[in-house]
């Protein structure tokens, strides 16, 4: 096939992902590309880069499939690469194209406008796939190759830099499939003996991370024939409904889940990393009947011993299991189910006046609608545990921890799934990372409600300092009226300030057709009962 320019060629590979919406920002290195994609998509004009990669990170996340963010060379390249370290902390799928400077030039090291030193080096540290077009003929090669390499397992975010010359050059693909990666052969003598152990358990467990995404239907089935409890990791949190009565959750490190675990007979782990701090720092014990699944094999055995580590696809492995597996025992279903109640009536309360909020939230949400959650206190403490999910496509949040992502993956998600209410749960810290991004909002326009918990700073470490230090450093922040700071944007607003307001508040914002910021204000709300601080250690406590 022959284009025109590069743009057109990106176009129709955007359309052969099932891509009709690009984040980014404009750029004299990116010219063609964004007016080919304004031209037969939607193109929106982020303020940001990294806001362009994470709104295409929550795109490809709300659909279970890919976005696409386009950037410029040198600094906007390098502005998108945070967010690109949290799309491969989170093996998500986005296809980052970002421009070059003339191919004549590439290297040289003269100083040419938005040039800077090794591009595909720093593009390559923080992506599962990065390559440079290097001329007309390639383009489309290196596209499919890119988006392949995104989309498989554990995939992650794929870079290429396309030098601006060569974006405007017709280009010619002679449209090569790329080969895709086949699934590992499971070890038989590894799943046998996998298979004997669940066929003696009576007191089994599961622990679902972002793996067992891929595998919903094969993960229930497990679970419903064993009638074993399902912890999870935030990142496997509704590969199984939170509604069903067998899912304790993201609650392996509560008093509760720790005595369930250290009296299981068995553990089946599925895709999971098993995270600093979804295991208390590496502190918590897992029974020593560890079965680990895992596509990747680098990750049996490296946090957790696995007494049988299987290399495989999850979708694979597990049907084989279940029909090796036999019904627990009456007595521990029955504390799986009490176990489960146990720890959310623990957080609701713990919560204290927040919990308005989120029951607000949970009765007004449509099932399956996402919930997009920047790292903040309440998305930490009960959004990432107590909010249910009943689908992973809905459970969008910064994998990797870092604040102010929220916003840019919400405004993703809501152009993904226009039709549908998409929230955001973000801390007035966080929010400021990325204010510019109202602007995003206010033009256009999703259906998107944005939540801000505002305690006038950053929180979390506040708690920390108040707790363990003798003074506060760096955690007091100037905050703005947010409904002035709406006004100006054109965004309608909202504030909740009382345990009551939170219904009212939320069901109108979720019933508009468009966005509205709504202000949680936390010090006419009330704390907590127990203050939050992370899962982190604190050698001087």
């Amino acid at each position: 096939m022959q284009y025109d320019n590069g743009g057109e060629l990106l176009v129709a590979h955007l359309k052969s992902l099932g891509i009709d919406t690009v984040f980014g920002v404009v750029s004299v290195h990116n010219l063609p590309l964004v007016e080919a994609v304004d031209r037969h998509l939607r193109f929106v004009p982020v303020r940001h880069e990294a806001t362009a990669v994470n709104a295409a990170d929550g795109y490809g996340r709300a659909r279970g499939s890919i976005g696409c963010a386009l950037t410029s060379t040198g600094t906007g390249a390098g502005n998108a690469a945070g967010s690109l370290i949290e799309a491969l902390a989170s093996g998500t799928a986005v296809l980052h194209v970002t421009g070059q400077v003339e191919s004549a030039y590439l290297g040289s090291g003269r100083g040419f406008i938005h040039e800077t030193k090794d591009q595909l080096g720093m593009l390559s540290a923080v992506s599962a796939y990065a390559a440079t077009v290097t001329s007309a003929r390639d383009a489309g090669r290196i596209l499919r190759e890119a988006a392949s390499a995104a989309l498989a397992v554990p995939g992650g975010p794929a870079s290429v830099e396309w030098p601006i010359d060569l974006q405007y050059a017709a280009q010619d693909d002679a449209e090569e499939t790329v080969p895709g990666a086949s699934a590992p052969p499971t070890d038989a003598a590894e799943l046998a003996a996998a298979q004997q152990l669940l066929r003696g358990s009576r007191r089994p467990l599961i622990w679902a991370g972002g793996g067992a995404c891929r595998a919903r239907p094969e993960l229930l089935a497990l679970l419903e024939t064993t009638g074993a409890g399902l912890l999870t990791s935030n990142s496997g949190r509704g590969s199984v409904p939170e509604d069903h009565p067998l899912v304790i959750g993201n609650f392996a490190t509560t008093p509760a889940a720790r005595a369930l675990l250290a009296d299981a007979d068995a553990l089946v782990t599925v895709g999971t990393h098993f995270r600093s701090n979804e295991t208390a720092d590496y502190g918590l014990k897992l029974p020593d009947a560890h079965v680990q699944i895992d596509v990747d094999a680098a990750a049996l055995g490296r946090v957790y011993p696995a007494r049988h580590a299987l290399h495989g696809d999850a979708a694979t492995v597990l049907p084989a299991l279940t029909g090796a597996a036999v019904r627990a025992d009456a007595d521990w279903t029955a504390r799986v189910t009490a176990v489960r109640e146990e720890v959310r009536a623990a957080l609701h309360e713990g919560i204290g006046p927040q919990a308005a909020i989120c029951d607000a939230l949970a009765a007004a949400l449509p099932r399956g609608t996402v919930v997009a959650r920047d790292v903040t206190i309440p998305s930490s403490s009960w959004g990432n545990r107590l909010l249910p999910i009943h689908d992973p496509r809905a459970n969008v949040f910064p994998r990797g921890g870092g604040i102010g992502q929220g916003l840019g993956m919400g405004i993703g998600a809501a152009l993904a799934r226009p039709d549908e209410p998409t929230v955001v749960i973000a801390g007035d810290g966080g929010l400021a990372v990325h204010f510019g991004e109202l602007l995003t909002v206010a033009q256009e326009r999703p259906r998107l409600t944005l939540i801000v918990f505002n305690d006038g700073g950053y929180g979390v470490l506040r708690n920390m300092q108040d707790k363990y230090a003798e003074r506060r450093s760096g955690v007091d922040l100037f905050t703005p009226d947010f409904g002035p700071l709406a006004a100006a944007c054109a965004l309608p607003y909202a504030r909740i300030a009382a345990p009551t307001d939170a219904a009212p508040v939320l069901e109108a914002a979720l019933a508009a057709d468009g966005p509205t910021l709504v202000e949680v204000d936390l010090a006419a709300l009330g704390p907590m009962k127990n203050p939050f601080t992370p899962p982190v250690k604190i050698p001087t406590a």
